[in-house]
């Protein structure tokens, strides 16, 4: 089951809403319709699941409706229409208290600015949703100091927020978010107000947390590079309206219209292709059961100088050449006697890394994954072809 679910959710800001969706329907501007009844669209019949522990980004322009759509996950906006479904249940028409209880405990926000009470120290803001909620002062500091250590923030606890850079403030705001532990973490733009050095860092850090904490993380960016860096899956929006959702790879290869596709051409493939998106099969010989005749006749009918080699579990073992397989069948020597090395890389390795790995390789690079095994092969052209694509897209961009 989904962690979160959207169905239909509408948000219409203004008086004449009817006349509004209306226009939607009839596939009119935002600025149109504004100008013809007053009315904002602010988001339009959204749906989409967001799963547990996953980092979902929700990315647009200003004014394509991010914002909105995560104030309306917690109903810091009511919705005009449609419903917010947390943990298969439908959260729409809570009542005051049964929301103040679900962004105390369930789900915790986290701004651009960074909101940091200057007279209270490090420590004292980070307890201070627990504070509020009534929590003992010994459990609070305990559960405070232990988000402070996961952020790495824990020398700094006495000092002030005047004390501390901006990108430690983000980090201490993040730990008061993370104090109540809550099953949801929204972020709003959480890195933009930080130099690109310091919002680099941020990123980092925050999948490093991801790695501890396992959260569900929903956060909104309008810039891509962080979207594909953070984001297990992507929702790209435009005046209010979802236009596409899919994991980076899957928006960045097959882009759902030309918005999303204008979108994203400016973007340096090589730094989010990977080895599972440009390798080819690989032609394999078992090493537990094939000898070397076996293997040269392959290699002939193939047209190539050289086989994978696999085990009788496809576990990847190395690299036979044409030469070491004659070797193996005057010296009647088993092939696993004769196999070489092989570079890997894991089927998720950017092709911006592969790159070095393959320049000097004397063979295919070979991806295999967490049990070792084979799950195809990579060709010095393919990856020199990936990279050539992100050249010219940015040729053409120029």
């Amino acid at each position: 089951m989904p962690k979160v679910q959207l169905k239909h959710l509408t948000k219409i800001f203004g008086k004449k809403q009817k006349a509004a969706l209306k226009m939607v329907k009839e596939n009119k501007s935002k600025n149109e319709i504004f100008e013809k009844t007053g009315s904002t669209v602010g988001v339009y019949d959204i749906n989409l699941e967001v799963n547990e522990g996953e980092i979902f980004v929700i990315m647009g322009l200003s004014g394509s409706g991010k914002s909105t759509l995560i104030r309306l996950l917690n109903r810091l906006i009511e919705p005009t229409s449609g419903q917010i479904i947390l943990d298969g249940k439908d959260i729409t028409h809570y009542n005051k208290k049964e929301m103040l209880d679900i962004r105390r405990k369930k789900m915790s926000m986290v701004f651009q600015n960074f909101a940091l009470f200057p007279h209270r120290t490090i420590l004292e803001n980070t307890e201070y949703g627990l504070e509020i909620q009534g929590v003992p002062a010994a459990e609070r500091r305990k559960r405070a100091e232990k988000a402070l250590e996961n952020s790495k923030l824990i020398s700094f606890k006495n000092q002030y927020p005047s004390q501390l850079s901006g990108g430690m403030q983000q980090r201490v705001g993040l730990s008061r978010a993370l104090t109540n532990d809550p099953d949801i973490l929204l972020m709003d733009e959480a890195f933009s107000a930080l130099d690109p050095l310091v919002r680099h860092e941020m990123q980092d850090e925050l999948l490093d947390l991801q790695q501890n904490v396992q959260k569900t993380i929903i956060f909104i960016t309008h810039d891509l590079n962080e979207a594909l860096r953070l984001g297990d899956r992507i929702a790209i929006m435009k005046d209010g309206q979802l236009q596409q959702v899919g994991t980076g790879e899957e928006i960045l290869t097959n882009p759902a219209n030309d918005y999303v596709e204008n979108f994203v051409e400016d973007v340096d493939r090589s730094k989010v292709l990977n080895a599972e998106s440009i390798m080819i099969p690989g032609l394999t010989v078992n090493i537990d059961s094939d000898g070397p005749n076996v293997a040269l006749h392959r290699m002939s009918e193939e047209e190539v100088s050289g086989l994978v080699a696999v085990d009788g579990k496809r576990k990847f073992a190395g690299y036979l050449t044409s030469d070491n397989a004659v070797k193996a069948r005057k010296e009647k020597l088993p092939l696993r006697d004769v196999i070489d090395d092989m570079p890997i890389v894991k089927p998720d390795t950017l092709v911006a890394d592969i790159m070095p790995i393959i320049y000097d390789a004397h063979s295919p690079v070979a991806v295999v994954d967490d049990d070792q095994k084979m799950r195809g092969i990579i060709i010095r052209g393919a990856v020199i072809e990936a990279l050539a694509q992100t050249e010219g897209d940015g040729q053409t961009n120029a």
